[in-house]
């Protein structure tokens, strides 16, 4: 299983689009997602496949890696032209599943190429997008006395909650997810509100398993 590691911001899907067409009395439908690993490109793909459709092609593309499949049709005429759309459009951390209905007039490879690929982009061009920051990863601890305002000023933009707070001896434990461009903001929350008690602490550089949006 591939799983990702964020260094760099990426553009993905900021939700799910489908984009729907009829070529030479075919019907094609294009689903497109974000997806953060293979596991959860394949889950797109068990969710939105049709069983009864002639063929439920498929690409991936998540950091590095990436997968793609025909589903019956002619080799490279339909995931490889659906992974060149995620990659024409700079996308990361997509999915697309385009899938046919056969509806008696063969295309040829060069029509399939066109209508797999082409469906794909259009969806891909058509659905609303967001960019994923990396996070780095933080620690935040504050006294008892100082924690109930953290569970508001936790749900900022550009940071994240990593789990639930973990009680301590002294107070509250809070794992973050923290984009780069709010540390020094938030660290002068922090102070402001516990008066210079609580402590941000940043464990390491990256996160290697959240992203923020």
């Amino acid at each position: 299983m591939i799983e990702f590691s964020l260094t760099k911001p990426i553009t993905t899907l900021a939700e799910p689009f489908d984009f729907a067409e009829e070529i030479r009395r075919s019907r094609f439908l294009a689903h497109g997602a974000a997806a953060h690993s293979e596991a959860e490109a394949m889950a797109f793909l068990a969710r939105v496949r049709v069983s009864d459709a002639t063929h439920n092609c498929w690409a991936w593309r998540v950091g590095d890696g990436y997968r793609s499949s025909d589903d019956g049709e002619p080799g490279g005429t339909a995931g490889r032209p659906i992974l060149a759309a995620i990659d024409g459009q700079g996308l990361n951390h997509v999915v697309v599943v385009v899938t046919r209905w056969f509806g008696g007039i063969k295309l040829g490879a060069g029509g399939l190429v066109r209508a797999y690929g082409g469906g794909a982009a259009k969806c891909l061009r058509a659905a609303q997008k967001k960019t994923l920051r990396p996070l780095l990863r933080a620690q935040l601890e504050v006294g008892f006395s100082d924690a109930s305002p953290f569970y508001t000023i936790l749900d900022r933009p550009g940071v994240r909650r990593l789990g639930d707070g973990e009680y301590t001896a002294d107070g509250v434990r809070w794992a973050l997810g923290v984009e780069p461009d709010e540390v020094e903001g938030l660290r002068r929350t922090v102070a402001d509100v516990t008066r210079g008690a609580g402590r941000l602490t940043i464990t390491i550089k990256h996160d290697p398993s959240r992203v923020g949006a």
